[in-house]
């Protein structure tokens, strides 16, 4: 319709039934349309929640093994991992030493090095392996 001053534009958009909306007040004149406000606010609403349901929250799942596991153990574990990395969940692996297994910290490196490597074509370390206290972790992200 162009420019029409404010008053006139209430006119019109009392005159069709329906409500006079400013789209963009910060332009020099400020944008207005004549159209139904509930219907915007409920398309509005509509485009939010179909947004929100497409999102997807990352969990970070743990895996805990000790250095000394069993090869059909850590295979298991390792089947457990690749099923999070499918999911788009990032994995933490936790290593938790327990008396004289803390003299051998170097197993338990080997052995997250294992992992690594196992997981190097599904997945990126996000966090290298580290010993904090009596257990040793890294974070795996899917790729």
């Amino acid at each position: 319709m162009g420019i029409v001053p404010t008053d006139q534009a209430l006119r019109l958009a009392e005159d069709a039934g329906l409500d006079l909306v400013e789209i963009s007040p910060n332009a020099e004149p400020p944008v207005c349309k004549i159209l139904d406000l509930g219907k915007l606010k409920y398309a509005t609403q509509k485009k939010a929640a179909e947004a929100r349901k497409k999102q997807k929250i990352v969990e970070v799942k743990e895996i805990k093994m000790r250095p000394n596991i069993d090869t059909h153990d850590y295979e298991v574990k390792m089947k457990a991992m690749s099923r999070f990395f499918q999911d788009g969940d990032k994995v933490k692996v936790t290593l938790k030493f327990r008396g004289r297994e803390m003299a051998h910290q170097e197993l338990g490196l080997k052995l997250l090095l294992q992992v690594k490597e196992d997981t190097v074509g599904i997945a990126k370390v996000e966090a290298e392996p580290k010993l904090e206290g009596r257990q040793m972790m890294m974070v795996l992200a899917p790729k």
